[in-house]
């Protein structure tokens, strides 16, 4: 009896432990008793009725992410590409998720395909090419509320990869080839007229540089040419007005002595002969200085005849 005891005592222990269940963060369970939803459990500890209570469903409730293999689409003018896509979602509704649809992963990946189908089907290839995230946009759109049903939200889907057939992609890639050397011509081409412009620009310039400086050497030559004369003139006025300021310092001094009148006529004759040393070859003779001329050749000829006289 003793161990029969101890066996129901192990047993029933083991049973209690069983029934404590601990619900990790961002994850839910759904918990049925007797085969009918009985509730979901949240984060924290809980106590399920043994053998009448199970877990049915483990729930993540964090985002998910299920990347799909290439779906074959056509396009409106009939090109069929291969397009795979990416789906994020979360489970918003654990009760919805479980019951809701068999396999929710399959489904999302089914309806993902046929929505890409329809709207793909809707625009040319070159649309497709250039309107991912409109493409974007309308199938995450369409498939979050097509999951509703099942408690999953879609945050977002991207177009993975766009493969549009060989024969097309060669065209492509001879397109974008002929542009970028189209591309490359074009700019090759301003960069030689942009070459050409500055280098006419320079030469523009430092032809004006030149003439600046022409012109400022000019102006600076006739300026000191000016100053050299100004110089000049006024050198040789100041002589005049030296010569003029000792002439009549001279005559000032010949009045202040009382000199009479032979005596200026003296000085007249000397200027006059001063005047006739020069190089002129014409000298008017002022009638007074001409009397004078021939007293002076008298006196001259009377103190020679003196001198000859034997004593």
């Amino acid at each position: 009896m003793a161990i029969v005891l101890i066996v129901f005592l192990v047993i029933l222990l083991l049973v209690l432990v069983s029934c404590i269940t601990i619900v990790p963060q961002a994850h839910a369970y759904v918990v049925e008793r007797l085969g009918a939803y009985q509730g979901t459990w949240n984060v924290g500890l809980h106590i399920k009725m043994p053998f009448l209570d199970r877990i049915a469903r483990r729930v993540n409730l964090k985002e998910q992410v299920c990347d799909f293999p290439p779906q074959p689409v056509i396009t409106k003018d009939n090109v069929t590409m291969q397009i795979d896509s990416i789906v994020f979602f979360m489970i918003t509704d654990p009760r919805l998720f479980a019951y809701g649809v068999e396999n929710p992963i399959l489904a999302i990946e089914n309806l993902t395909a046929t929505t890409l189908r329809n709207i793909i089907g809707d625009m040319e290839l070159d649309q497709t090419l250039t309107s991912r995230e409109i493409i974007n946009t309308r199938m995450r759109s369409t498939l979050d509320e097509a999951t509703d049903p099942w408690g999953i939200k879609v945050t977002r889907v991207e177009l993975k990869n766009i493969t549009p057939p060989a024969a097309i992609r060669d065209a492509m890639e001879k397109q974008m080839k002929a542009e970028r050397e189209k591309r490359e011509a074009i700019l090759k081409a301003e960069g030689v007229k942009q070459a050409t412009i500055l280098e006419f620009e320079g030469k523009k310039e430092a032809q004006i540089l030149k003439a600046e400086a022409d012109k400022k050497a000019t102006i600076l030559a006739a300026e000191a040419q000016k100053e050299k004369e100004i110089r000049e003139a006024e050198g040789r006025a100041e002589a005049i007005r030296q010569v003029q300021q000792a002439n009549a310092e001279g005559i000032r001094m010949i009045r202040e002595a009382g000199a009479d009148e032979a005596v200026l006529r003296i000085k007249s004759l000397e200027a006059f002969e001063k005047a006739a040393d020069g190089q002129a070859t014409k000298i008017i003779v002022p009638s007074e200085i001409q009397g004078l001329a021939g007293l002076a050749a008298g006196v001259q000829g009377v103190l020679t005849d003196k001198a000859n006289i034997p004593s």
